[in-house]
Order: structure tokens, then sequence, then C-alpha cells
């Protein structure tokens, strides 16, 4: 397998139940295999991912002063500006070569939730970027959703398992800017090796190039999706859920060649987070003479707290 396999959205979306079971059988597969696969006939249109490109280049274009009004502090980062070189692979100590922003989640007035989301950070200078960024979060979170019940019936669980979680839950939109590489990177590379925290992280952007992800074997493979598809990854959290039947498999962003260094990448991940009170206890539909439990019982928000210090974003 020298690329990540492709699934098609739409066969799961038909009234067909074999083409549904074979989206189901297919996606499955990919993430007990490689945890990536990209995926066709999401939910983001055209016209909404290019006035999103459109809005994320501007801010990043923006004098540093400005950008920086939009790091808040005490936030661990979790909304808006977060500035070059501050987060790193865990593990590591040099800083990624990038800069982001989050949108975050805006909960319903019924969501009941046992934690409070702070608040999306308005960007004055532009008045599209924040509608922008929202209406484009809502069309990755509910392609995440379809993603996420053809994973629940593979596992053998209630198709809607992981909609209550989900929907409301914590996830973050992060559009990314690297920089063109003006000299030698000691050490630095546009995104170390990791693994991702959330439940699966569906990704706008790979097509540009850089994206690799480590195959079973040991060897680096480049992710290249179609340009109108979405690259899409199981996390940590899931792998725990499902005692590792399904895989969070290490990734990395990595520097272009020295001739291709004058050239700035975007890239745009979705992380899908669940609310924090869903216990990531492995599942027992993962568990038999085989595979043993593998983990300790723990909420999706205590795991959050403890990967976000771990990478740096949260100081102990």
């Amino acid at each position: 397998m020298n690329n990540i396999p492709s699934v098609d959205l739409a066969d799961f979306l038909s009234d067909d139940p074999q083409r549904k079971q074979k989206f189901v059988n297919e996606i499955g597969k990919a993430y007990e295999e490689i945890g990536f696969v990209s995926l066709k006939n999401h939910f983001l249109s055209d016209q909404l991912v290019d006035e999103l490109y459109k809005e994320i280049k501007n801010f990043f274009d923006l004098p540093l002063e400005t950008k920086k009004k939009y790091e808040i502090e005490g936030l661990g980062g979790q909304r808006g500006y977060v500035s070059f070189g501050k987060e790193h692979a865990k593990g590591k100590k040099e800083g990624d070569l990038k800069e982001f922003w989050h949108f975050g989640q805006e909960p319903t007035e019924d969501a009941n939730l046992s934690e409070k989301y702070p608040k999306n950070v308005q960007v004055k200078e532009l008045p599209d970027f924040n509608h922008t960024g929202m209406e484009a979060y809502r069309m990755l979170e509910k392609t995440g959703i379809y993603v996420l019940r053809a994973l629940a019936l593979y596992i053998g669980l209630d198709e809607n398992y992981f909609d209550y979680w989900v929907s409301n839950g914590n996830s973050i939109l992060r559009p990314i800017h690297y920089p063109p590489i003006t000299e030698e990177p000691k050490g630095a590379v546009r995104a170390g090796a990791h693994g991702d925290i959330n439940l699966i992280t569906l990704l706008m952007g790979a097509s540009t190039g850089g994206l690799q992800v480590l195959r079973k074997d040991g060897e680096w493979i480049d992710a290249i999706p179609q340009e109108d598809e979405l690259v899409i990854n199981v996390g940590d959290m899931l792998e725990r859920h499902t005692n590792n039947k399904l895989r969070s498999t290490i990734h990395r962003v990595v520097n272009p060649p020295k001739e291709e260094w004058g050239n700035p990448r975007y890239s745009i991940p979705f992380f899908m987070h669940p609310r924090g009170d869903m216990k990531l206890n492995c599942l027992e539909e993962c568990i038999d003479a085989d595979h043993e439990k593998a983990y300790e019982d723990i909420t999706a928000g205590d795991f959050l707290h403890q990967r976000l210090v771990e990478i740096g974003l949260i100081k102990k």
C-alpha cells in the first residue's frame, strides 16, 4: 500500500444496503490497517472551500502585531491565534514551523453541557472570517458524524452511538499556515511526527503535499488525496475506546524540497472531539481472549487535558 485508501461517502448515504455496507467494510478495514482514508462526496461545497481559503489567507497576511491581539492568554490555545513555533509534537522540544487559528464549538441552547467552552474570538479586520469559518466547521462536523456512524456499525454498536457525544462536542477547526522556509531549520519540521488526540480528524489541504503516514512496517508513505477529497484519520481517543482495533497512525508534515522553500502551505484540520464527560473506556465489543483490555478508564476531558500539557499548549 503506497497511498491511503479512497472511500466514497455517497455509498454510505445511498438507499442501497449493499453500497452502505460496502462503505462500512472499506472504511473499517482501512482504519484497522493504516488508520487513514481519503473521502470524496463530503458536505463541503467548492464555493465554501474557496471562501474559507480566501479568509484564512487574508488573516495570516495581517501584520504580526495585529494577529497577536488575538492570542488570548490563559486559554491554552483553545480559541483564536497561536503564534509561530508555540506547539511541538509530544516528546519534542523544537516548535513546529507553523502558526494557526482555532474555531471552536458554539453549542446549542439545549446542549446541557457539563463543561463551559470558551467563546470564539472575533476578528474585527475581516468581517466574513468568523462566519465562513463556522460554516465550514458545521459541514465538517456533519461529515464526521456520518463517518462515525459507519464506524459504529463496523464495531457492532448502534449506528447512532456517537451522535450524542459529538453533537455539541469540543471539536476544533484549525486553519494552519506554514510560512515559506527562509533558512535551514534546526531539527524542526512543519509538523513533527505525532498521533492526533481526538476521535477522528478531517483534513482539508493535504493535496498540496507534505503529509506522510507511518505504515505498520515502519515505512513513511505520502498521503496524496484528490483535490476534492478530505483526508480522515483515527485519533488516540478512538483507538483507546476501541481497544486498539482502529489505529491512530503516526503522521507528520515534512519540509518541502529546497527549491520549494519559498512556497507557503495551508492546511485545515477539523479535530472531532466528544463532550468532555464521554467515557473512553475500552468497548466490550472490542475485548476478547486475544485482545485483553489495554487501557485504564478515563473521560475524554481528562485525556484531552493530559495531552495538551504533553504538547506544550497548557503549562503544568
